[in-house]
């Protein structure tokens, strides 16, 4: 199988990553909401990070991807999908490429080696690269030629928004900021044409759907239980869509979707930024979302339909009932320290990888929930995170499991 997450917890087989590239250092102060960053990352730096990262999976049996390598080697297979692929970006690039889209396009198409056309296409194209006989006189006053034509994709590291695995099927995304979406067209494309996927992969979501949905809302509780964050980054139009188009699948396990409607805050921005599972029975979870928190439940019915209730208990009942579970474990980000908490949610505390029942990988800063962690019988395996964090994503952000083994 190609594709199979039937958890959160089954031992991490093959997971998908990108390494930080160029397109963190074409990040500039006045763009920096616009692209979704709350500060500048130092490069070099934050690639020392994830390969650190990276030899942790590796250390511990994970076959480790690249998103930039699966895409390369799409496009070496034909000359026709290398050409389709640089329209498809070139096109979706924003009103800025209208007047450049033949020069983008045959600039992109200059580069022969496949791989360093991908990560051109990450890192950004400036109106100065190309040799263009357009002339923008207004322009050309109020914008200097360094500024991008082609943003740069700066979030591109957090691998687990463009789209899910679920079950043996994935849910590819309609991105909620347009800074984003480009991110999904290298998914598609290696997930339509790459030999290891192609034709053998169902799609749950398609990101010509019109709702927005990202994969760090979505997380596989079990093989029949899927949680979904109704967030500022996903829809309840969207997971409804999802629900129809899995429960439709005859061969898709799901019966049960549940649904957490956290706050819609740049903080909580998905919802493994405050809730991610680390064992059969335990729970990683930020305590500012318990008060008020809102959960429905979404049923399978017989030939594919639907049903929809609220559900009134607190959390922990809600996930050992649906879990089939005597009793779960919430183990709050923080502990009591409301200002810990806060703190460290804010630098991912809450926001674990999962690589085995009970060992998971966590940024080191988060000292205070680690510690808790441990005292809890976790296996805790801390990774640096100075640079990284700045862009507002853990350990579970940055990562795409392809292949778990089955609990």
């Amino acid at each position: 199988m190609p594709v199979n997450v039937k958890s959160e917890i089954g031992k991490l087989k093959t997971v998908m990553l990108h390494r930080p590239g160029k397109e963190l250092e074409h990040l500039v102060p006045g763009e920096l909401e616009r692209l979704l960053f709350d500060d500048i990352p130092y490069l070099k730096t934050a690639q020392h990070e994830h390969d650190v990262f990276a030899s942790l999976l590796l250390e511990n049996g994970v076959r480790v991807v690249y998103i930039e390598d699966l895409m390369a080697q799409v496009l070496k297979q034909d000359p026709d999908l290398k050409a389709a692929f640089v329209r498809d970006f070139v096109h979706e690039g924003g009103s800025r490429v209208r007047r450049f889209e033949k020069e983008l396009c045959d600039y992109l198409m200059s580069f022969s080696d496949e791989k360093e056309l991908v990560l051109k296409t990450m890192s950004g194209v400036s109106l100065e690269e190309l040799d263009s006989p357009v002339r923008r006189p207004l322009m050309d006053l109020i914008e200097p030629s360094r500024r991008f034509l082609l943003d740069p994709i700066p979030n591109l590291y957090f691998t687990r928004d463009p789209f899910a695995s679920i079950g043996r099927g994935v849910s590819l995304h309609r991105m909620y900021s347009r800074t984003r979406r480009r991110e999904t067209i290298y998914g598609r494309y290696i997930l339509e044409h790459h030999p290891e996927f192609a034709g053998q992969v169902p799609f749950y979501y398609r990101r010509d759907f019109p709702y927005h949905i990202e994969g760090g809302d979505i997380l596989n509780l079990s093989e029949r239980v899927l949680a979904v964050g109704m967030s500022e980054r996903t829809s309840p139009e969207a997971i409804e869509l999802l629900a129809e188009q899995i429960f439709s699948d005859p061969q898709a396990l799901i019966s049960k979707i549940l649904v957490l409607d956290i706050p819609n805050m740049r903080a909580f921005m998905h919802l493994d930024t405050v809730f991610t599972q680390i064992s059969e029975d335990r729970f990683v979870v930020h305590p500012g979302i318990l008060g008020n928190l809102r959960v429905y439940v979404l049923e399978r019915g017989r030939e594919g339909s639907m049903s929809a209730r609220a559900l009134t208990e607190p959390l922990k009942g809600i996930l050992a009932d649906h879990l089939n579970l005597s009793e779960v474990d919430l183990i709050r980000c923080g502990g009591n320290d409301g200002i810990a908490s806060e703190r460290e949610q804010w630098n991912d505390g809450s926001n674990t990888l999962c690589i085995a029942p009970g060992k998971v990988i966590v940024y080191d800063r988060n000292y205070i929930t680690n510690e808790i962690l441990k005292k809890h019988g976790i296996t805790v395996i801390e990774m640096p995170s100075s640079e990284l964090s700045r862009g507002r994503g853990g350990p579970r952000c940055m990562s795409m499991p392809l292949e778990r083994e089955e609990i």
